[in-house]
């Protein structure tokens, strides 16, 4: 395709829904955080990714992607240091052990800030934001009209898509009550985000 056409917009947000609404790192952090603190107090973190993602998209269509090919060292760079902030997110996550505990000043869910700089340490969003931009985005003149393209479907996409698993953590809430429950809850979220490091390795 050589131009913006409805089949390119088509599959660009097909492409868009799918990798957001899959599972990965910040689906699984916020299935969790609509379960400890609500749907509501979540949506700071929802807009954190959203709002990460925007760059990440601007950012590869400047040219960074190529120093990513270039440079194999910044993947390997950017792996580390994803894993070792996702091991650090599980055990955070085995601490939880009562809803809204107000007494656990470290037992709160993730602002917009810390939710937007996770992306530049996520490998699942470098991996979507560059495959986005190598598959739609076009050649010559219509370049960055393509790029702006990718960066607003994808604003307009992930939103409704990454809400649901927050939905789904407000929607168990109920259920979890009980610290025991909570806890088990929360014990099979840690491990969800610990093994998110695996297919990180793997990819």
């Amino acid at each position: 395709m050589n131009s913006l056409s409805t089949e390119l917009l088509l599959a660009i947000t097909t492409f868009a829904f799918v990798t957001s609404a899959t599972p990965g790192p910040n689906n699984i952090m916020l299935t969790a955080s609509g379960a400890n603190f609500g749907f509501q107090r979540t949506l700071p973190h929802i807009a954190g990714i959203v709002g990460g993602m925007a760059v990440l998209n601007l950012l590869i269509g400047l040219g960074l992607g190529a120093a990513f090919e270039q440079y194999p060292i910044m993947q390997q760079t950017l792996k580390v240091a994803g894993s070792a902030y996702l091991i650090w997110l599980s055990i955070k996550l085995l601490g939880f052990s009562y809803i809204d505990d107000d007494k656990d000043q470290s037992a709160r869910p993730f602002s917009f800030l810390q939710a937007f700089n996770f992306q530049y340490i996520n490998p699942k969003a470098w991996v979507i934001v560059i495959s986005a931009n190598a598959s739609f985005s076009l050649t010559g003149e219509h370049y960055w009209l393509s790029v702006g393209f990718i960066i607003l479907i994808f604003a307009l996409v992930g939103p409704p898509s990454i809400m649901l698993w927050a939905g789904f953590g407000q929607m168990i809430r109920r259920y979890l009550q009980k610290p025991l429950f909570l806890k088990i809850f929360n014990t099979v979220m840690a491990g969800l985000t610990a093994g998110c490091v695996v297919f990180i390795w793997l990819g």
